[in-house]
Formats: C-alpha cells, structure tokens, sequence
C-alpha cells in the first residue's frame, strides 16, 4: 500500500487528487509547516530532500511530483489519466506535465518571491514581467479548446497544472487571465479534487 507523505499547503495534494481519483487504498501521513513556512525536520528522515510529496511503495521511496504521479498511473491506473503510450497526444502530454515544474514554474515563483521580499532587482523583475507574460500566454492558449489540457480528458498534466496555477492566483497572476481562472475553477470542482481537499487541506492559505 502507498503511504504519502503530505505537508500542508503544498504540491503534495496534486498526488493526493490522483490516489483519490484512481480510488486507491492509501495512508497519509501530514506534516504540518514551521512558523517560517518551512517544512519540518521529520521529512528529511523520509527522504534527504527533506521535502512533500514523497510516497513510499514498498522498498521504493520516491520524490518530484511529476515522476510520483507518472509512476502511480503507469503501477496503478490503467492508462486512465495519460493518452494511450506511444501515440502523439501522449508526448504532447509528458510535455506538458513537465512543462508545469520547468519552464513555467521559475517566472511564476520569482514572481512570487518578489512579492514576498519587498522586490527584486532590475534584471530579474524585468525576466520575470516578461517570462511570466510568456507563460500565461502559452497556458491560456493550450486550454482554449478545454476544458482541459489535452481537450475533453482530465489529465496527469491538469492535475499538475494545478497547484503552480493556484500559487499564480493567490499572488494576483491570473487576474488578466479570465480564462485561465475558470480553468482552474473547473479543477477544483473535479470530484477527486474534493476529496483530496477534505483530506490534505487547500494547496494554498487564502490570500489576506
């Protein structure tokens, strides 16, 4: 059986939605964050990145979400969530799931981190204005056809998708993105979404 190890607010809950989605028999353990909205000590002697999601399957111990979420649909889900091996769409698809934690995930959390420390210098604001521009754009034109990622299927890569783009609404980022916003909406109304959220808690604190 999985056990997953969640910390609060965190990416954690995207494998969360998906062992609630696939119906699957699991334990969760949660941590919650420090006073300085770190995670705790306990989850380095989980894994020595000391950080959530971590799932233990057995022997196996395993980080980074996109490579959890890959290996609990490819053990456990029957092609459910991914277009079929092999096709297109299924690359198109692996592009995108990795795309949420490379090239769209660094101008979203220096933005944020800007936010956070009163500003950044002149060379990093004027990267993140204009790479975060570009990001949004290429989002909002990937889910035109909607409502998901890959068109009418919910995807590994929606489920991705969603924890950066929450970040990106609790910091503002989506208010010139209507659509976007709805997207995420139409996420968060998912059914195992819900659940995930009942168990693990929101994948952010509400905006003050």
């Amino acid at each position: 059986m999985i056990t997953l190890h969640h910390l609060a607010f965190s990416r954690s809950l995207r494998v969360l939605w998906l062992l609630e989605e696939l119906g699957l028999d699991y334990n969760l353990v949660s941590y919650a964050r420090t006073e300085q909205f770190l995670a705790p000590p306990e989850l380095a002697k989980i894994h020595p990145l000391g950080k959530s999601p971590v799932i233990v399957d057995g022997d196996l111990v395993l980080a980074e979400s996109a490579t959890i979420l890959r290996y609990i649909h490819d053990r456990y889900g029957n092609g459910k969530f991914a277009p079929p091996v092999g096709t297109a769409a299924h690359a198109f698809h692996e592009e995108w799931l990795d795309y949420v934690e490379s090239s769209a995930g660094l101008p979203i959390m220096i933005t944020l981190l800007g936010q956070r420390t009163g500003g950044l210098n002149e060379g990093l604001t004027a990267f993140s204005t204009r790479s975060l521009s570009k990001t949004l754009d290429y989002i909002a034109a990937g889910i035109a056809k909607g409502p998901f990622v890959m068109g009418q299927q919910l995807t590994l890569a929606d489920m991705q998708m969603s924890y950066l783009l929450a970040i990106a609404q609790s910091a503002g980022m989506l208010e010139p993105y209507p659509t976007i916003a709805a997207y995420l909406e139409r996420l968060k109304q998912q059914p195992g979404f819900q659940r995930a959220l009942a168990r693990g808690g929101p994948m952010v604190p509400a905006r003050r």
